[in-house]
């Protein structure tokens, strides 16, 4: 029999890595320093009231254009080998597994970004992930970026959150994520999901999660003045449930708090279990007697 699943879904930017993707390659690349990158992106947003994703997409192709350099699949997933993460992450996926398992749970971690799936592709952590739901591209003959794929942005992210939840994983089945279907079918039921995140654009995924009975954790960076002023706000509005420092280190505060989740979890799932034995045990026989093995 399969093991009950417990999903962990995680923003990308600034929640596991330490800034942006495109901060540590591709910026610099266009003679650019990161702030007036993303301002440049946000102007063009504005001027043509474009999807900030959609924004950003585009106006990285047609920097690189300008500037003769090639945006294709292989260049951005080098470009992933350069992201720094924060301290204990490389080595937090495998812990979190080993305490799922001996839980009786297995495990499953997720990407839902408005980053670029290619360069995660590239990144140390990649093969950590059951799935990967980020933008991306469309290649044409000479293998170039010349379109967006798929655009993912702060909205969007609730929708892979369902395709979870319903284990309707491909992005392209849209059809059986609007079917009905029964709680009791549902791979990932909302009580067994845990979301984390670093800002204002998460906050639909939190509010989600935590309105299915799950639990969102704000990751903050105390070296962020503006990231901890963000996660203040998220505790104040009570769109998440713990806000913990970036450190996914052996026995770091974060480590704590997921793992009682975890084990809380692991009780409800418990009591949901010997209730259901309990009510098969009434309805065969008739009597309220029921003796726990």
């Amino acid at each position: 029999m399969d093991k009950p699943i417990i999903a962990l879904m995680y923003d990308f930017d600034n929640t596991l890595s330490v800034k942006n993707m495109q901060d540590y390659s591709f910026i610099p690349s266009l003679g650019y320093d990161s702030n007036t990158f993303w301002q440049k992106c946000n102007e063009f947003k504005d001027k043509y009231a474009m999807d900030q994703i959609l924004a950003y997409m585009y106006f990285m192709v047609d920097e690189a254009k300008k500037r003769n350099i090639r945006i294709t699949e292989e260049n951005l997933n080098e470009m992933g080998k350069n992201i720094m993460f924060f301290k204990g992450v490389e080595s937090w996926f495998d812990r979190v597994n080993k305490y799922g398992d001996a839980k009786g749970f297995d495990i499953k971690h997720y990407i839902i970004s408005s980053g670029l799936k290619e360069i995660i592709a590239g990144s140390k952590i990649y093969k950590c992930f059951d799935q990967v739901y980020a933008a991306r591209f469309l290649y044409g003959e000479n293998g170039e970026a010349i379109w967006p794929a798929v655009s993912i942005n702060y909205t969007q992210k609730t929708q892979y959150i369902y395709r979870i939840n319903k284990g309707v994983e491909s992005e392209t089945d849209d059809k059986n994520l609007n079917e009905h279907m029964d709680e009791s079918e549902k791979k990932v039921p909302f009580n067994r999901m845990i979301y984390f995140g670093d800002g204002m654009t998460d906050v639909p995924s939190m509010k989600s999660v935590k309105l299915g009975g799950g639990y969102s954790i704000a990751i903050y960076n105390d070296e962020d003045e503006k990231n901890m002023y963000t996660v203040d706000k998220l505790m104040e509005y009570n769109r998440c449930d713990f806000a913990c420092r970036s450190d996914y280190s052996l026995g770091s505060p974060l480590e704590k708090v997921v793992f009682t989740i975890i084990d809380k979890i692991s009780s409800e799932y418990a009591y949901g279990e010997l209730k259901n034995e309990y009510a098969k045990a009434e309805s065969g026989n008739g009597q309220l007697v029921f003796d726990i093995e």
